[in-house]
This record gives structure tokens, sequence and C-alpha cells, in this order.
């Protein structure tokens, strides 16, 4: 599957991303809005940071406890119902005099909801898309949420102008409401690709046996930590420059965009791999520029240009697909998605408690200077051969688990 023509004449994958789309309009202006709401509350960078990447922090919750139920539930009745779930729990959280504390108990109850969606939407896109179609699917996933965020936050600047940040919010609740609907109507209902009941101890035997491929590791490592800490440069464009952070958010996405339609559309698939690792030092390199503290204009371009590096991630979300087995593709995927969002909630952290002791220009330099050396760790680690003497990537895959008899049909 080479056009984007085929990947629309594919039952179910237009109202697939039209659901996502709408998720992701209300995750983009909710995140704004309650960003917002906390910098004027506590004109605090790091809880600023926190109030926009904390959900992420609670990824590491769900990974321990709930992704066996990305391949062991129905896909559409749990993206039904987690939906409903955020409407509701973004809602709540437009009500006048919450406290912060309380806003924040929320917004971690979300990332653990969030955390099983990344499985069960990854899982659900391997299923409507044939294997040849996943990395140009993917890459639509992706620049579909570039434009959702190029859009949802431009817009999400222009109604904050206008409107209460409450009122942002109650607006992202309905949008959330809506993704529910469009997955109830436009998607198939379809059996749990796994058998076995959703279990702690099943998410945690089969994490250890994705975990235990050394292609895999290196895979989700490259996947996490550097594109986790440049992330960490993204949460502190509030605290940066208040008044234009929607702009930077908004040309981020373009670059994300462009990055994701070079990738999936324009590279032939054999030169993919070669990009993997110039493609997350560009995503590291302009922002070390930003100890200059540069302008709106020349810090809206860094951030595009930066974000084009993102791309690295389909190269790597490919060679993390090969070398996993289908039964096991909801939750690679939902592994893959907590850890990302896991480490992009620990760089915002990091990244805000830097901000709060230096300034938010500092950090941003320091954390993209942590990006790039990390990479050149891993590809240093990566060519470097295993403890037996094999080439890495040569050692053969570990065969799946044994469903256990106490573990019946969910």
């Amino acid at each position: 599957m080479r056009s984007y023509r085929q990947l629309f004449r594919t039952p179910e994958y237009t109202p697939f991303l039209l659901s996502f789309a709408a998720h992701g309009a209300a995750q983009t202006i909710s995140g704004l809005a309650l960003a917002t709401l906390v910098h004027r509350a506590t004109d605090s960078p790091l809880l600023t940071a926190l109030s926009m990447f904390g959900p992420q922090l609670a990824q590491v919750l769900g990974a321990t406890f709930l992704l066996s139920g990305s391949d062991r539930l129905p896909p559409r009745s749990t993206l039904f119902g987690m939906e409903l779930a955020f409407a509701a729990a973004t809602a709540v959280m437009a009500l006048p005099g919450l406290p912060v504390g309380a806003v924040f108990g929320v917004v971690l109850l979300q990332g653990l909801i969030a955390s099983l969606g990344g499985g069960v939407r990854g899982g659900l896109m391997n299923e409507i898309l044939s294997k040849e179609g996943y990395v140009l699917g993917r890459s639509m996933f992706n620049m579909l949420w570039g434009l959702i965020q190029i859009s949802g936050f431009a817009i999400g600047g222009v109604l904050l102008t206008v409107l209460s940040p409450r009122t942002c919010l109650l607006l992202a609740a309905a949008l959330y409401a809506a993704s529910a609907l469009v997955t109830r109507l436009g998607l198939t209902a379809r059996p749990p690709r796994s058998s076995g009941r959703p279990s702690v101890a099943a998410t945690w035997r089969t994490n250890a046996l994705l975990w235990s491929s050394r292609p895999r590791r290196m895979a989700y490592l490259g996947l996490w930590v550097p594109n986790g800490l440049v992330v960490g440069c993204d949460s502190l464009f509030v605290s940066y420059d208040p008044r234009h952070a929607g702009a930077l958010f908004a040309c981020g996405a373009v670059g994300m965009f462009a990055g994701d339609l070079a990738v999936g559309r324009l590279v032939p698939p054999a030169l993919r791999p070669r990009l993997d690792i110039p493609l997350r030092l560009l995503l590291a390199a302009p922002y070390l520029f930003f100890f200059l503290r540069p302008g709106a204009v020349l810090a809206a371009v860094a951030s595009a240009v930066a974000s084009v590096g993102f791309a690295a991630s389909l190269v790597l979300q490919e060679r993390l697909m090969s070398h996993t087995p289908d039964e096991l593709a909801g939750q690679a995927l939902g592994l893959n998605s907590a850890g990302m969002l896991t480490m992009q909630g620990l760089s915002a952290t990091v990244a805000g408690s830097v901000a709060q002791l230096t300034s938010p220009a500092t950090a941003m330099t320091v954390m993209a200077a942590a990006s790039a050396v990390v990479t050149l760790a891993l590809a240093t680690a990566a060519r470097r051969p295993s403890s037996a003497g094999r080439v890495p990537g040569s050692e053969p895959e570990p065969p799946a688990p044994a469903e256990q008899p106490a573990q019946g049909q969910a």
C-alpha cells in the first residue's frame, strides 16, 4: 500500500481517524486551557508544565497494571468507555473553585485511563490495515495529530482571548463525547485479539517478554528517551513566552506534519532505517540555541525545524513491529505509548524544576543537550555486539508465553 487513496479505501480507517481527531482536538484545547489556568493561579513554571504533561506520569502505572487489556478487551467498547471517561473528567476540571490539588488529581486519573488507549488504538489500527500499509497508515495518523495540534493550539489560543479557560475545558469535554459517538457508530465490534482476562500478572509477563528482546529494547529506548527529553523543552513554551505559546506549539506541529509526510510517503522504504539517528539529532539541535533567548519568530522557526525529527518514531515503530508477533501488537504498542508518555511527563517535571531554579531558556537548552547525548549513546550501543557475540538484532525472538488455564476468555 503506497498511496493515500488506497489507505482511505480501507474499511473503517476513516471513522477510526475521525474519532482520533475529535479526541486529539479535545486533548490539545484542554491542555492549553488547563496550563493557562494553572499558570494564572500559581505563576509556577513547574506546575504549568505538569498541568499539560502530568497525565503522562500516570502512564507508568498503566504500563504496570493495565496493559494486558490492550489485546484482551474488545477494542470498540474499550475506546467508547474511555472517551466518555475523558469527557466526564474534563468537565470536572472546569468546575469553578476547584483547588489546584484536586485538578492534578483528575489530571493523573486521566493519564491512568489514557495508558490503555495507546495500545488499544495501535492494535486496532494493526487490524484495520495490512502489514504493508502500517507505516503509511501510521504516518497519516501522525500527520493528522500534527494538523490537530496546529489548529487546536491556534484555535485554543484565540479562544482563550475571548473565553475563560473553564469554558474552553467544557468545549473539550464536548469533543471527547463526540469522539465516543464516532467510535460507537463508525467502528465494527471486534473480539479481543488475545484470549484470557486482563490482569496484572498477564501485563507483567507480556511486558517482560517484550523487553527480553534486544532489538525491541533498543527500539523502545530510542522511542522514549530522546523524544521525551525534547518534549520537556516543549512543556516550557507557556513559561517561556505566555503570549505566543499557542503559536510555538502550532509551529512545532507544522514541523511534525512535514516530517511524517516526508518519511511516511516520500522516503523509499529502503532508505528509512538510515534516517533514524539523523532525525533524532535534528529533534534536539535547534533547542540548543535557546540559551540565547530567541524572540517569538526565531523560537517558532526552531520549534518547527526540531519537530521534523519526531518522524524518527515512524522508523522505530516499524522496526518494533517487525520484531513483534501479531498477537502481542496491541500491548507492544501500548508499552511504547506508556513508556514514551511517562518519559515525557518525567522530562516535563525535570524541565520545570530546572526552569524554576534558572530560567525556561536555560532549562530548554539543558534538555536538548541531554537528548542529543542520549541519541549518540544509543547509536553507539546499537553497533556494539551483544554479550553472546551476536550482532544486535540477530538473536531469535523468544516464544510467546503459553496461556494459563485459569485465564479464560474475557
